[in-house]
């Protein structure tokens, strides 16, 4: 099992142990808060995720010695935040191949997020899911 596989096998036990959507939220919420800020050199329009109703920057690094992409990001939403830290932590420090064998939106419907989103919501996390995607393929 990769640690893509293993890191979203991990989220869904922790959302498991959450009695309904409201709680997954604010845990939600506090993996986001646990994202360290972007730089204001950092949140350009080369990094802003399009397709967000929130402002949202994503950042993609490779990491020199072991080639995995490190990601970092950041939103004006509390929430959206959130959602970024939990994409963040299922994909940072991920090799590329593993990326695309589980892409970001297959992970986000494991966990059920899309069902629990606004439309405008979901469609913002499939923007971002997309820029994972397009890291990892220009990577690999």
């Amino acid at each position: 099992m990769s640690e893509v596989a293993e890191r979203i096998e991990e989220l869904k036990g922790e959302f498991e142990f959450l009695d309904d959507w409201e709680d997954r939220y604010r845990y939600i919420i506090d993996i986001g808060k646990d994202l360290a800020p972007l730089t204001p050199e950092q949140k350009n329009d080369e990094t802003k995720v399009r397709g967000c109703t929130s402002q949202v920057w994503l950042i993609m690094e490779k990491d020199a010695q072991s080639g995995n992409l490190v990601f970092h990001g950041e939103s004006d939403s509390t929430l959206v935040q959130g959602l970024v830290g939990v994409l963040i932590r299922i994909y940072s420090n991920a090799k590329a191949s593993d990326i695309v064998a589980i892409p970001p939106e297959q992970a986000l419907s494991e966990l059920q997020l899309f069902d629990a989103l606004s439309p405008s919501r979901a469609n913002g996390l499939k923007s971002m899911a997309k820029k994972i995607i397009e890291f990892a393929n220009l990577n690999s």
